[in-house]
């Protein structure tokens, strides 16, 4: 089943040919401003469409996908996604014999013209292959699924996952950063969060390191140190978003204070910045000393 929007219908014939011959039935689920260029790529590979209103992310709209589908074995897609020959037999053999009731896959995701390894990008699993039944979906954005059953995860090898093309450009990675960062700001509030303006430096620094550092983003180059600062920068405009939904609340921070929440950043990533180095051969004394003492 593949969960539309306007932004992705021109990929979307990728998809759909890869999915033909393997699926016993294809569903559309619609969520473009008309539908006329849908309806007709539906009926060239023989698809059902169903309308449903747009929404900002696609988690609330699953459910209602999973209860459009007769089958056993459901396998969920997004239209920005290619399930490659050596998937289909995998899942197939699972079918002849399965092992679990639902199954957590890899992503392969494609960002800015690369296969992105690491930067915590790969091995990216995510359940979407199940038994009908056995997994829902909340309505919270990126949100793990309810499962019941056995699961179990494919091997986190490149040809066992899905092709994911993720960003074709900083302009569509900043326009869905908008949309799902208001969402993350809107469920932190409604989950308690008071906005704490520490946060606008702990948690963009946390992002950078998480992502440059602990998640080896430097191995990806260019594309690691990027993807590293733009979701650190998303982070920050989350925060910066609960702010605005508390009224853009005055705060008189004193010049100390920050100076202070900065240095305990710094030495944050002076910790990483040793941890690095010395897992790359290239430490000596002073780096296992700042690694050690967070110096």
């Amino acid at each position: 089943m593949v969960n539309v929007v306007d932004e992705e219908l021109g990929v979307l014939s990728r998809t759909l040919e890869s999915v033909r011959g393997f699926a016993d039935e294809i569903i559309l689920i619609d969520m473009t401003s008309t539908g006329s260029g849908l309806t007709k790529l539906a009926e060239k590979y023989g698809a059902r469409a169903h309308k449903h209103k747009k929404v900002s992310y696609v988690e609330p709209v699953r459910n209602f996908s999973i209860e459009k589908a007769s089958g056993e074995w459901i396998l969920i897609m997004d239209p920005d996604e290619v399930l490659p020959k050596s998937l289909k037999k995998k899942l197939l053999e699972i079918v002849a014999r399965p092992s679990a009731d639902y199954f957590r896959i890899p992503r392969k995701n494609i960002i800015f013209g690369k296969w992105i390894k690491h930067s915590r990008w790969w091995p990216d699993y995510n359940i979407r292959f199940f038994r009908k039944g056995r997994v829902e979906w909340t309505e919270e954005i990126h949100g793990v699924p309810v499962t019941s059953g056995k699961g179990a995860d494919l091997e986190a090898e490149g040809e066992n996952a899905l092709k994911h093309y993720h960003y074709n450009s900083v302009e569509q990675y900043i326009g869905r950063m908008n949309r799902y960062s208001s969402k993350h700001a809107e469920l932190l509030v409604k989950k308690g969060y008071k906005f704490d303006w520490g946060d606008l430096i702990r948690r963009p620094t946390a992002e950078f390191l998480g992502r440059y550092f602990s998640g080896e983003g430097y191995k990806d180059g260019v594309h690691g140190l990027v993807l590293s600062l733009l979701q650190a920068f998303s982070e920050a405009v989350v925060y910066i978003k609960v702010w605005q939904n508390g009224g853009f609340e005055k705060e008189n921070i004193k010049v100390g204070d920050v100076i202070g929440e900065m240095g305990r950043a710094e030495k944050e990533v002076s910790y990483w910045q040793a941890d690095t180095l010395i897992k790359n051969g290239r430490g000596g004394i002073k780096q296992r000393v700042k690694r050690k003492f967070r110096l």
